[in-house]
C-alpha cells in the first residue's frame, strides 16, 4: 500500500497491478503488461530467485527492479543472471527508489550506493586469485575494457560512442563481444562482473 501511494503521486508513473504471492504475480504480469516490475525478493517461504526466473519468462518485455534487505554479493549476481535490471536496498530513501524506477524504465541498470558498499566490502575481503573468470577478463581488448568502464558509470550506448569517438553500432558490436567473452547476459550482470574483477572503479561508500 505504501509503494502504491508513493508511485501514484508521480505524474509519470501508474500502478497497473499488485500481487501478494508468486502465483498471483505470474497470473497478473501478462494481462497488465507492466513496463517495470518491483519485486520484493525477500519472500519468506517462497524462493525469490526462482520466482524471478519464472517472472522473466512470463513478462518478457518488463524490466524487473529488485527490492531487498539482503546484502549478499552472490544473491545480487544471481539476480542479475536471471534478468534483473536493478537492485535497490529497502534501507534507501524513497526518492532513490523513484529514481531507480525511472532509470530502469529508460533502459539503464541500477545498483544503489548501499548495494555498492556491500559489494565492495565482500569483494575486498575475499582472496583474489586467478580463476576461470579472470581468464575471461584477460581475453578482453583495451577498447572492450574502456566500454565496460563506461557501462559501469551508467552511460548509455550513445553516450559511450560520443566519449570514445566511435559509432553506436561499434559500441553494440563491442558489447556483443564482451557479453560473449565474459558469459554475461545483460548490463547489470556486466556491472557486477566489472567490480568483481577490477574492470571499473567502485564508487565511494556512504559515510
Amino acid at each position: 500500500m505504501g509503494l502504491r501511494v508513493l508511485i501514484e503521486t508521480q505524474a509519470d508513473m501508474k500502478v497497473v497491478g499488485e500481487a501478494a504471492t508468486c502465483t498471483e504475480g505470474l497470473a497478473l504480469a501478462p494481462t497488465t503488461a507492466p513496463n517495470v516490475i518491483l519485486l520484493d525478493i525477500d519472500l519468506g517461504s517462497e524462493n525469490g530467485l526462482d520466482f524471478l526466473r519464472e517472472l522473466k519468462e512470463t513478462a518478457t518485455e518488463a524490466r524487473v527492479l529488485i527490492l531487498t534487505a539482503v546484502k549478499h554479493v552472490e544473491t545480487h549476481r544471481q539476480a542479475a543472471k536471471l534478468g534483473a535490471a536493478g537492485i535497490v536496498s529497502k534501507e534507501q530513501p524513497t526518492d532513490l527508489l523513484l529514481k531507480a524506477i525511472r532509470k530502469v524504465h529508460q533502459g539503464e541498470v541500477w545498483l544503489d550506493r548501499l548495494m555498492m558498499g556491500s559489494l565492495l566490502d565482500e569483494l575486498t575481503q575475499s582472496e583474489k586469485k586467478v580463476d576461470a573468470g579472470q581468464a575471461k577478463v584477460d581475453n578482453l581488448t583495451t577498447r572492450e575494457r574502456e566500454v565496460i568502464a563506461l557501462i559501469a558509470e551508467g552511460l548509455k550506448n550513445k553516450q559511450i560512442a560520443a566519449r570514445l569517438f566511435i559509432s553506436e553500432t561499434t559500441v553494440t558490436h563491442h558489447l556483443s563481444s564482451i557479453f560473449s567473452k565474459l558469459g554475461v547476459t545483460d548490463r547489470l550482470e556486466l556491472v557486477i562482473y566489472a567490480f568483481s574483477y577490477s574492470l571499473a572503479k567502485m564508487p565511494q561508500k556512504l559515510s
